[in-house]
C-alpha cells in the first residue's frame, strides 16, 4: 500500500497565519502539523509516500523531509496549482498509485488513540473497495455525514448537510483499492467547483464496495482548520505528552521502532534537534534504546 498526504489548499480560514506559509507547516504544539498525518502512515508501515502541496511550499517540504531516506521512507512530491477538492489527490497521484492500494490522509488532521497503531496496520491490509472512518461529532454539518438505516448499514454519505441525518462525520483518513484514480477521473466538479471526496465515496457505495468503521470513544480526531481548533489541538497534544511522558507523532521514534533506521541513524536525527524539548525526548529514548541493546 502507498500513502498520500494532501497538504495543499490556501488555508484561508487561518489567515493571516497562512498568507506566507503552508497550513500544514504550522505548529501543533511542538512539531509541524504534517508530522501527525505522516506518523499515521508510518504506523501503518507505509513507506512509499506522496506529499501534495502548493507550488510555493514545495521547497519547504523538500527541506523538511528530503526524499525521506533519513527515516527509511520514499517520499515524493507533486504540486497542486489550485485546490480543486480532496478527490483531486487521486488524479494528481495517479502515476504514483499505479496499481496499488492507497491510504489518503488530510494534512490538517490529528488522530490519537491507544490502539491507533494496530488499527492502522489492520486497515493497511485493505485491498478491495473503500474503507472510511466515522466519528461522532457535535457539529456534523461541517463535514461529510453518514446516513444509516435502522440496522446501521450505510445508505449514503452527504456533504455538509444543513439537516444532518446522523452525528457521524467521515474523518480525513481514507483507504482505497487500485480503482480509485479511475473513479476520481469520472467525477464532475460540485457546485463549489471541487472534486468531492463524498462523491467518490458514494461511487464506491453504489457498487456496494464502501466499508465504514466507526471510531469509538478511545480515539480522538481533531482537525486544525481554524484558529480555535488549531489552539485546541495544540493544547490536547501538550496535555497528553506532559501527562504520559510520550511524544505523539514522533516520526524518528516510529522509524526506529519499525526497523527502518538503526541506532546510529537515530542518533544523527536526535542530535539535529537536540536543543529542543522534542530533541531531549529523542536523546532520552536513544539512551534507553542503547541500554536495551546492551542487555
Amino acid at each position: 500500500m502507498k500513502g498520500i498526504i494532501l497538504a495543499g489548499g490556501s488555508g484561508s480560514r487561518l489567515y493571516p497565519l497562512t498568507l506566507t506559509t503552508s497550513k500544514q507547516l504550522l505548529p501543533v504544539f511542538d512539531k509541524p502539523m504534517i508530522y501527525y498525518p505522516l506518523s499515521l502512515l508510518m504506523q501503518a508501515k507505509i513507506k512509499d509516500i506522496l506529499i501534495i502541496c502548493l507550488p510555493r511550499d514545495l521547497k519547504a517540504y523538500e527541506t523538511l523531509f528530503g526524499d525521506g531516506s533519513s527515516l527509511g521512507l520514499n517520499i515524493s512530491y507533486v504540486v497542486q496549482d489550485k485546490p480543486d477538492g480532496i478527490a483531486q489527490a487521486f488524479v494528481l497521484g495517479e502515476s504514483f498509485i499505479a496499481r496499488d492500494s492507497v491510504c489518503l490522509v488530510l494534512g490538517d488532521n490529528v488522530f490519537f488513540g491507544h490502539h491507533l497503531e494496530s488499527l492502522m496496520q489492520e486497515s493497511s491490509q485493505h485491498e478491495e473497495g473503500a474503507l472510511v472512518f466515522g466519528y461522532e461529532v457535535r457539529d456534523p454539518s461541517r463535514y461529510g455525514v453518514i446516513d444509516f438505516d435502522e440496522n446501521y448499514k450505510v445508505k449514503k454519505v452527504v456533504e455538509k448537510p444543513k439537516d444532518p441525518p446522523s452525528n457521524y462525520a467521515v474523518t480525513g483518513l481514507y483507504f482505497y483499492d487500485e480503482q480509485v484514480a479511475s473513479f476520481a477521473k469520472q467525477l464532475k466538479p460540485s457546485h463549489r467547483g471541487e472534486l468531492e471526496i463524498t462523491d467518490l465515496n458514494q461511487m464506491y457505495l453504489e457498487k456496494d464496495q464502501l466499508r465504514v468503521r466507526l471510531l469509538d470513544r478511545g480515539f480522538a480526531w481533531l482537525d486544525t482548520g481554524t484558529h480555535d481548533s488549531l489552539h485546541k489541538a495544540s493544547s490536547y497534544v501538550q496535555t497528553i505528552q506532559e501527562r504520559q511522558g510520550v511524544q505523539i507523532a514522533c516520526i524518528e521514534e516510529i522509524a526506529y521502532r519499525n526497523g527502518w533506521i538503526n541506532l546510529a541513524q537515530l542518533e544523527v536525527l536526535a542530535n539535529r534537534v537536540s536543543s529542543s524539548d522534542y530533541g531531549a525526548y529523542l536523546i532520552k529514548f536513544l539512551e534507553k534504546s542503547h541500554v536495551l541493546c546492551k542487555n
